[in-house]
């Protein structure tokens, strides 16, 4: 991982961190603590950035009007308060907002969801980009502050083609974001990184979601999830974190990722015997490898007949044998190192 996001506050209103905005907040608990200070804390110990969400909608909030007993949830369809109420509400957004953005030192991201609910010039969205920025210049900014943002944050799924600007794909491991026991739609292991895969391979961030227990503790399925991904980052260091968008599609049928002059290719389905590059300056391979064990792979480039007898650099296509042995169970990955 190179950052977290925390929930400080959900739809639900209740605040992990003692709001002196609300009553509806970890200071009402047993605990009486502040997890957002000790996530914030633990986070930068170990070396990672810090993210924290904040919704908009205040659903427990009394000048907050959400739903009422039969209604469906809507967007932007919501009974809208009086005045004088909805003026007193936004006073509370900016007063929590500089609270999170004051209290915990330099905040790397802030995750904005639900402002759907409510138009840009009613949340005045300016007026809340312009107190982020004032206290936390450096941040980056999700795109669900109506209007503004720094990023795009597709939910539960890689844009087949990716967004023009930064981006970062938020995931459940199973349907729901907190924990439900009942839910046991488990994406698997391998499904999970080949998700991840495919991210990095269109230039975006994996924000993968885990949801406490009561007691605090992680569900057991995500934590045997999260070993088979780390273990497979463990064995394929280098592959995703640091890289850049590899190869075009029609080049090789899979992912890829670019690491300075070499190409990391992830082989998501089992190949036969061999695979397929193409579009690439075959007499400029420095050596192939299977990333995972080091082993060096045969591999053979061709090209025109034309390129072969004329061009000192051809453009051609390069198989690589890729022995059984080989294959690891939740995705092969293979370097092809070339002459710049």
């Amino acid at each position: 991982m190179g950052y977290g996001v925390l929930t400080a506050r959900h739809h639900d209103g209740f605040s992990l961190w003692p709001t002196g905005w609300s009553d509806h907040s970890i200071a009402m608990t047993p605990y009486g603590g502040d997890l957002v200070g000790e996530f914030v804390e633990a986070f930068r110990d170990a070396g990672l950035r810090v993210g924290l969400y904040y919704s908009l909608p205040d659903w427990h909030h009394p000048d907050y009007p959400a739903f009422r007993p039969g209604d469906t949830y809507q967007f932007i369809a919501y009974p809208r308060p009086d005045p004088e109420a909805w003026e007193r509400y936004l006073s509370y957004v900016r007063g929590q907002l500089t609270e999170l953005l004051s209290d915990y030192g330099t905040i790397d991201v802030l995750w904005f969801d639900g402002g759907w609910e409510r138009s840009a010039d009613e949340w005045r969205t300016a007026e809340i980009d312009r107190l982020i920025r004032g206290l936390q210049p450096e941040i980056l900014v999700n795109d669900r502050l109506p209007g503004f943002g720094d990023f795009e944050s597709p939910e539960q799924f890689v844009p087949p083609q990716p967004p023009d600007r930064r981006w970062e794909t938020c995931l459940t491991m199973n349907r729901s974001w907190g924990w439900v026991p009942d839910d046991m739609e488990w994406k698997s292991a391998r499904a999970l990184t080949h998700t991840l895969i495919e991210t990095a391979a269109k230039g975006g961030n994996l924000l993968l979601n885990v949801s406490p227990q009561a007691d605090g503790s992680l569900p057991g399925p995500q934590l045997d999830r999260l070993a088979t991904i780390g273990g497979w980052m463990e064995r394929h260091p280098g592959v995703i974190a640091g890289t850049e968008p590899g190869l075009e599609p029609w080049q090789f049928y899979g992912p890829s990722t670019r690491r300075g002059d070499s190409v990391l290719l992830f082989l998501l389905a089992r190949p036969y015997d061999s695979v397929s590059v193409r579009g690439v300056p075959i007499r400029r391979v420095r050596g192939v490898r299977d990333v995972a064990t080091g082993t060096s792979l045969d591999h053979r480039g061709r090209c025109t007949v034309v390129d072969e007898l004329m061009n000192p650099d051809p453009m051609g296509e390069l198989t690589i044998d890729v022995p059984e042995s080989l294959i690891d169970d939740v995705c092969t990955v293979i370097e092809v190192d070339l002459i710049a």
